[in-house]
């Protein structure tokens, strides 16, 4: 027995022995043939916010003076930057700039670059409720800075700015990786504070005194760093696509396309965003040349996919039917469109366009808003309907292979800094970040407004000579944007909660119905709300509210809402109980 453990002891000796050399044989042949590459900073991730990072970072004398900077894309950005589609032809994915995500890409250099023609300002935002129809309505104050709420462009149009505003002026420390993929990240060391080993799929490896990821929700990054994050996953997905549709009558107040429509539905909200400003010349006995719009659409997984699937024809009518149609229809109709997918057909167009005339002559559905009255000779002709304005224009098409469709997820990094928890010099921005749902579109704002903040410090750490990869250097970022962050992905959630949780009860109908029309005559929140828009405290102070960002204003219209929700519950307990007294059960 003795012998037979001591033989045993003696071949796990051995093979212990093995497989060290083997990994001392592997790590000398990785690492110490490849000589790691020093960095200042690697940036993972060329999205929008990693490519308005290089450029800010670019634009900073004092930093691209002094740091060796590198990004790492795993797509051919060659493709971006030649990107040069047609002028009728636009990409799905659009994003409502802020007024300061306007002005933060001006002063870095990137928006000369922009093809402004390819924008489109967002003056005036119609909002309502699927059910309740109570409307609230956004107009750009006149106190503005800016002559609009946002703008309107395409992801693609941002990146390829950002892309030539690097080439326009080069500098021998900052280097764009295309075609690269991060293999792994290591760290050097033992310690916490260890410098990040990027090793890279053209066999490179960096060697990173900031490395920050850029690189999505999914972030290897954040992986690497060991930062937490919490979240959920929405039991929704949202649709995107590229909207053709008449231009609005000339004579209406959304003459130029110029106004965003939202409906909240009990499958989650609508969003119909102009992308093509201006109408065209008005041609007697038709409508004149398309204009352009997007769609955002969120909704449940199953009808998403049953909706693409059905065509873009078939999408189109459905899209007009969402802002029109009274819910008891919309219901009716989403329920055609899933038993035609489930039994692994479509439904023809030519049906699903009869079942909506019957359906509009037994609503009553006024003239202004019928969707029998699609290529009409006398569409755009005389003086526009009363309340043409409250509708966006109807639907003729929908650009091919534009529809898509996307999971939506809330997702917050507990830290944006390594250092904080997990490994240190690493930073998170954008998506890497926080994940936020689509309905008020902020996304891609947060993630520049990220940017900002993270520039604002790096360029700091440089003037005095300090470490830009240390906690010490960095701590101001999470201090400014965290908070802010927080505040708006709360707003949204809570508004999504607030029109699918339990959205077709008449209680909280009732309540947020109540809500959003007490805010909808509250001129001055209104006003302030739009006054500070882009996060501008200086549009907020010229309505006379203080230095507050329009998310902080949201939030107290939000508790208006929220304090008529309240009150519904309480009246939903007190008839539960009620109910169930007289039943034997409890409520």
């Amino acid at each position: 027995m003795l012998r037979t453990l001591g033989n045993g002891s003696a071949r796990r000796a051995g093979s212990q022995l093995f497989y060290a050399r083997c990994r001392q044989r592997y790590a000398s042949s990785t690492t110490v043939s490849q000589e790691p590459e020093h960095r200042d900073i690697v940036i993972v991730g060329g999205g929008p916010v990693g490519l308005a990072l290089t450029s800010a970072l670019r634009s900073s004398k004092a930093v691209s003076d002094a740091l060796s900077i590198e990004l790492i894309e795993a797509s051919p950005l060659s493709k971006v930057s030649e990107w040069n589609p047609g002028p009728d032809a636009f990409s799905n994915r659009a994003v409502s700039l802020t007024n300061a995500s306007v002005e933060f890409l001006r002063d870095i250099g990137a928006w000369e670059h922009v093809d402004e023609a390819r924008t489109c300002a967002v003056e005036d935002m119609q909002v309502w409720d699927g059910l309740s129809d109570a409307r609230i309505a956004f107009s750009a104050p006149e106190h503005l800075s800016a002559p609009q709420m946002s703008r309107m462009t395409e992801n693609l149009n941002l990146q390829r700015a950002c892309l030539r505003h690097l080439a326009a002026s080069p500098s021998p420390s900052v280097k764009l990786s295309e075609n690269t993929k991060v293999a792994s990240v290591v760290q050097e060391g033992e310690s916490e504070d260890g410098w990040p080993l990027v090793h890279l799929s053209d066999g490179r490896v960096l060697r990173a005194r900031l490395l920050i990821g850029a690189d999505g929700p999914n972030s290897p990054v954040r992986a690497y760093a060991r930062i937490p994050c919490y979240g959920h996953a929405y039991a929704t997905s949202g649709i995107v696509a590229t909207l053709f549709h008449a231009p609005p009558h000339p004579l209406s107040a959304n003459a130029h396309n110029s106004t965003a429509f939202q409906r909240f539905l009990t499958t989650g909200p609508i969003a119909f965003l102009p992308l093509q400003g201006g109408s065209s010349p008005q041609v007697p006995g038709s409508y004149g040349r398309p204009t352009t719009s997007s769609l955002v659409w969120s909704t449940t997984p199953e009808l998403a996919k049953a909706l693409i699937g059905s065509g873009e024809e078939v999408l189109s009518l459905m899209v007009n039917a969402a802002f029109r149609m009274p819910d008891v229809s919309l219901r009716y109709l989403n329920d055609i469109i899933l038993s035609a997918h489930r039994s692994g057909t479509t439904i023809s167009p030519e049906a699903l366009r009869e079942e909506i005339g019957f359906r509009e002559r037994a609503h009553g559905v006024p003239g202004h808003a019928s969707m029998l009255l699609e290529g009409s000779e006398t569409m755009g002709m005389g003086m526009p309907s009363e309340g043409e304005d409250l509708l966006p224009p109807l639907v003729h098409g929908i650009q091919k292979g534009t529809p898509a469709s996307f999971p939506l997820r809330y997702n917050h990094a507990e830290v944006y800094l390594g250092g904080e928890k997990g490994r240190g010099r690493t930073a998170l921005v954008g998506d890497a970040a926080h994940s936020v749902h689509p309905l008020a579109g902020q996304g891609l704002n947060l993630g520049l407004a990220d940017v900002r903040e993270l520039v604002r410090c790096v360029e700091a750490a440089v003037r005095v000579g300090g470490d830009v990869g240390s906690l010490p250097a960095l701590e101001a970022y999470p201090r400014a944007r965290y908070l802010a962050n927080h505040t708006v992905m709360s707003t949204c959630d809570k508004l999504h909660k607030l029109y699918t949780h339990g959205s077709a009860l008449s209680p909280v109908v009732w309540a947020r119905s109540v809500g959003l029309e007490v805010v909808n005559e509250m001129d001055t929140l209104k006003a302030g709300m739009m006054g500070a828009a882009g996060g501008r405290p200086e549009d907020a102070l010229r309505a006379g509210l203080g230095a507050k960002t329009n998310w902080d204003l949201a939030v107290k219209a939000l508790g208006a809402v929220g304090g008529a929700v309240q009150a519904a519950k309480i009246v939903r307990g007190v008839v539960g109980g009620v109910v169930g007294r007289a039943t034997g059960r409890a409520p």
